[in-house]
């Protein structure tokens, strides 16, 4: 079948690894001809990449693909990845979707695609994911000024609350070569900073060997593939999107102090403050070295922007240990938090633990700790002001503002200028507002991107 001038349009929910996954995905329409197309636009195929770590995700989808058919009924729908993975019969059965591709089938959906009539009731293509045992490389290009570049897939730990691990399977990785490709690639398409991304980054190096049955070490791990891309050209910024705290060794925040490239930010997910629940999560660490991580970054880089995950309503986490974890974090010198509500999911261990918390409670706890992250980013964005720093513009405009970044990820708000999108810009940090974003003035200096 003919797909030229087709149209298609993409809607990604989820994190960083599915925005990458999705713009790959988008390539392959394209070289079969598809125009791409907005998600509110009438167009002949919608794809829906989904995320399990999504609440709510059942309502969600229905709601999106809803609005899909209310564009255009006979249109053909896909649904993939985490969630399609976790719950592909729940999702066949919501009306409109033609198809469900699980992990190991997103990216060979042109094979799925039958414009000649609407299915009356999806088509399931998953696996059982032990299979998903492969690695597929992707990254993100056009959507914006930042490239998301996958360079790890699924998770080997096995946290009580998590579903990755049965969404996207065991931990494998690129190889540093072809990272160092696609990195290449990205960087001759005019973007100028790359955000590594994947489920676990920090495992990156692990593989299976040829039976598929055991792990073992091969010859290269984080360390040095951040080495590598320390010495791609034309690449202004790479940044670290995500890294746990045991595998963000002091190898590596030495190295970013004194990197070329790699700017200095980080996030690095804690999830709870207290020993107990870290424990019962089964979480690789004790918070103690939570604290290490974060002494030494600021010991080395006074001006590191620290982003940290948190979970609140865990089970088992009462008043007391919630307000351990809320003091744990006031007393550390971090920069904001992403607060998440605990919420029960199938085929975890936790959902049959003791000491359920009551929505109520958890949502109150979520609020305490949106405000201590208001009142955090607030402190670090008051070390910042009266000092210069190089921002780099986004495409995106709103309400006639432009946005961009700081190498430490200090959000910067200017008067919208076309000129300057996609341009690196030495701006003077003045005064921050009530949203979050950083006022500025231009200095004398800039440095074009183009």
């Amino acid at each position: 079948m003919s797909f030229q001038g087709k149209t298609v349009a993409f809607h990604t929910l989820g994190c960083k690894l599915n925005f990458s996954e999705t713009s790959t995905i988008a390539r392959l329409f394209a070289e079969k001809g598809f125009v791409k197309k907005k998600f509110d636009e009438v167009a002949d195929v919608y794809v829906i990449n989904t995320c399990s770590v999504t609440e709510n995700a059942d309502k969600e989808c229905k709601s999106i693909v809803k609005s899909a058919m209310n564009l255009n009924p006979e249109a053909f729908i896909a649904v993939v990845g985490c969630y399609a993975q976790l719950k592909p019969e729940e999702i066949s059965n919501i009306d409109g979707v033609d198809v469900v591709l699980g992990a190991t089938e997103k990216f060979k959906l042109l094979n799925y695609i039958n414009l000649s009539h609407k299915s009356s009731h999806a088509v399931i293509h998953n696996c059982e994911i032990a299979e998903a045992d492969f690695f597929v490389d992707a990254y993100s290009v056009g959507d914006r000024t930042r490239s998301f570049l996958k360079v790890q897939d699924g998770c080997d730990y096995s946290c009580t609350f998590c579903t990755i691990p049965l969404a996207r399977g065991k931990s494998r990785s690129d190889t540093i070569e072809n990272v160092v490709a696609n990195a290449n690639k990205i960087a001759e398409s005019g973007v100028k900073e790359i955000v590594l991304t994947g489920v676990n980054i920090g495992d990156f190096g692990y593989g299976r060997d040829i039976d598929g049955d055991t792990k073992k070490r091969k010859e290269y791990n984080f360390f040095d593939l951040i080495k590598a891309l320390d010495e791609v050209e034309n690449i202004e910024r790479f940044r670290i999107s995500s890294i746990e705290p045991n595998l963000l060794k002091d190898e590596i925040i030495e190295f970013v102090a004194n990197s070329k490239r790699f700017v200095p930010h980080f996030h690095i997910p804690l999830q709870s403050g207290s020993n107990v629940l870290l424990k019962a999560m089964k979480r690789r660490y004790q918070r103690e070295l939570y604290a290490d991580r974060v002494t030494k970054i600021k010991s080395l880089m006074p001006d590191c922007c620290i982003g940290v995950d948190v979970i609140v309503g865990f089970p088992g986490e009462t008043e007391e240990l919630f307000l351990e974890t809320y003091h744990f974090l006031n007393q550390l010198n971090i920069s904001y938090l992403h607060v998440f509500t605990y919420s029960e999911r199938e085929n975890t261990e936790a959902i049959s633990m003791a000491g359920k918390v009551p929505m109520a409670e958890r949502k109150r706890r979520n609020k305490m700790l949106r405000v201590l992250s208001a009142k955090k980013l607030r402190a670090f964005y008051a070390t910042q002001k009266g000092k210069t720093a190089e921002v780099l513009f986004e495409h995106e405009q709103k309400n006639e503002f432009m946005y961009g970044f700081t190498q430490n990820y200090v959000k910067v708000k200017m008067p919208f200028d076309q000129t300057l999108c996609n341009q690196k810009m030495e701006v003077m940090l003045q005064d921050f507002d009530e949203d979050g974003n950083m006022l500025a003035s231009m200095t004398n200096k800039a440095f074009s991107l183009r």
